[in-house]
C-alpha cells in the first residue's frame, strides 16, 4: 500500500478544534503515514502530538503557519521541518502571539459596542495556552447565542467585512522566510488559490514569493481544483518549486474539512527531506 500524507493540520492551539491526541488519531484512522502540524503562530502542540503518534506509526512534521503581505495581499507561508525548540523561535512567536492578544481585545471591544458581552478572561480561558485567534471569538459568539452558526460569526461580525472586523498583523515575506530558514525550516506557499488579489496576478505574488526565498508551493489543497491543481504544478515547474498539500484541516469549526481529505503521495515528504540538506 501506498504512503500518504497530510501536509496542513490545525489544533485547537490556534484556531483548529481538535487537541493534538485527537489529531493523530484521526491521522491513523485514516491511513496516514505522516502529517504536519501548521498551527497559525504556535508550536505548542508538536511535543504532545509527537508523544500521541510515538505508538501509532504515524511520522509528525514539525511545522508553522505564519502570515505575511506582499504589495497589500495577505499570503500564508507554511514552515516545515523546523526546530520548533529553539529559543530565538520560540521569542519571535511570543512576540506575534501578543499583537494577536491585542486584536482579539480590540474585537471584543468592538462587539461590547454592539451589545455583545464577551470577557477577556472567556476568550483566553478558551484559547488555553496555544494562539488566541478569531474561531475562538467565534465559537463564543455562537456558544452564547449571538450567531445561528460559527461562519455567521464571521460574516455577520468578525471577518473581513464584518461590523467588528479588526485588521491582521503581518510579516513582510523576507521575515517570515527567515524565521522559517533560521530555525531549519523550508518555507512554502500556503493555499496559492485563496490569496486575495489586489492589483496582481497569483502568478505574479508567487513569483515574488520565490524570489523572497519561498522554496516550495503548495499544489494540493481542499480548496484547489484539479485545474488549479495543473496550473499550481506548471507554477513550481516554472519557479523551481517543490511541491505540497493538505487538508488544511480545522476540525469542526469555520471551514469543517477532516485531516485526510487531502492526501499526497510520500515521495513529496522525501522531496523535501532531501531539500534540507
Amino acid at each position: 500500500m501506498s504512503r500518504v500524507a497530510d501536509l496542513h493540520v490545525h489544533t485547537y492551539l490556534s484556531d483548529g478544534t481538535f487537541t493534538p491526541e485527537k489529531v493523530v488519531e484521526y491521522a491513523k484512522a485514516n491511513g496516514l503515514s505522516a502529517i504536519a502540524i501548521t498551527d497559525h503562530d504556535c508550536c505548542c502542540a508538536i511535543t504532545p502530538a509527537i508523544l500521541a503518534a510515538k505508538d501509532l506509526d504515524v511520522e509528525i512534521i514539525p511545522g508553522v503557519e505564519l502570515t505575511a503581505e506582499v504589495d497589500d495581499t495577505e499570503v500564508h507561508i507554511l514552515g516545515y521541518f523546523i526546530d520548533w525548540q529553539d529559543d530565538w523561535f520560540a521569542r519571535k512567536l511570543k512576540d506575534i502571539s501578543k499583537v494577536r492578544e491585542e486584536r482579539a481585545k480590540e474585537i471584543l471591544k468592538r462587539l461590547r459596542k454592539h451589545k455583545v458581552d464577551i470577557s477577556d478572561d472567556e476568550l483566553f480561558e478558551l484559547s488555553g495556552p496555544g494562539s488566541v485567534g478569531r474561531l475562538h471569538i467565534a465559537q463564543l459568539l455562537y456558544k452564547k447565542g449571538c450567531t445561528s452558526s460559527i461562519s455567521q460569526a464571521f460574516t455577520k461580525y468578525i471577518g473581513n467585512g464584518g461590523s467588528c472586523y479588526v485588521k491582521k498583523f503581518k510579516l513582510t515575506p523576507e521575515e517570515a522566510v527567515d524565521m522559517i530558514r533560521r530555525v531549519g525550516g523550508i518555507s512554502v506557499v500556503a493555499h496559492p488559490k485563496t490569496i486575495a488579489i489586489q492589483n496582481k496576478s497569483i502568478e505574479d505574488i508567487v513569483a515574488l514569493l520565490a524570489k523572497d526565498g519561498v522554496r516550495g508551493i503548495e499544489v494540493y489543497h481542499s480548496d484547489h481544483s484539479l485545474k488549479n491543481e495543473k496550473a499550481f504544478k506548471a507554477l513550481a515547474e516554472k519557479y523551481n518549486l517543490l511541491i505540497t498539500g493538505g487538508s488544511d484541516c480545522h476540525g469542526f469549526g469555520k471551514r469543517e474539512v477532516l485531516i485526510g481529505k487531502v492526501k499526497i503521495p510520500y515521495e513529496l515528504v522525501e522531496n523535501l527531506k532531501k531539500s534540507l540538506i
